[in-house]
């Protein structure tokens, strides 16, 4: 497997609208970069609550995974440009990228150091070959303070690696269960 560059990531993988790094004063870079592209975060939010309203109770299970679990924040209507996220909580976003994998290419993402160093992680599992869609983001406040993420700036890093090969099984031939996703998706079990 090799790293794409900047010059690959534009000719091969699909990401729209596509942006250029260039500076930004005041905000959270992103666009492509020398290894990798820069996505930004939406201004869709579902921030955690841990009210016991979903089921009556305050577990977190993957397999039952209701909307009420969360508070729906989203930064176009209330005139805001940032959200906070309780201390010690998390928030689900949706990156402001739409995706296209190629069969040869799988992508993972890292947070940014911006965020990093201030306690906020960011969570996303790789896209594999094929995947296509906008990328749900799980942003973590390790925190004991609040954390404020800004909507429609820079918040991870996409790096591409390139097969040597294609391969055997993509997402698009498995019919996986996150093809396509529009936005914001919660976790669903088949």
């Amino acid at each position: 497997m090799a790293v794409l560059c900047d010059t690959q990531i534009r000719e091969l993988v699909g990401i729209e609208p596509f942006e250029d790094n260039i500076k930004r004063p005041g905000s959270v870079s992103f666009g492509v970069s020398s290894y990798g592209y820069d996505v930004r975060v939406g201004t869709l939010f579902k921030i955690f609550t841990n009210a016991p309203t979903h089921g009556g109770t305050s577990i977190v299970d993957p397999k039952d995974f209701g909307d009420d679990m969360f508070v729906t924040v989203d930064c176009a209507t209330t005139g805001k440009d940032h959200i906070v996220i309780p201390p010690n909580s998390f928030a689900l976003a949706e990156t402001v990228e739409i995706f296209t994998v190629p069969r040869d290419i799988l992508v993972i993402c890292v947070g940014k150091s911006t965020y990093a160093r201030c306690g906020l992680i960011v969570n996303v599992t790789p896209l594999e070959p094929e995947w296509r869609g906008k990328v749900t983001l799980e942003i973590s406040n390790t925190t004991p303070l609040p954390a404020k993420v800004y909507a429609n700036e820079g918040i991870a890093q996409m790096i591409f690696l390139k097969g040597d090969r294609t391969c055997a099984m993509s997402y698009a031939d498995k019919a996986g269960k996150y093809q396509d996703q529009a936005g914001l998706t919660l976790p669903m079990v088949d």
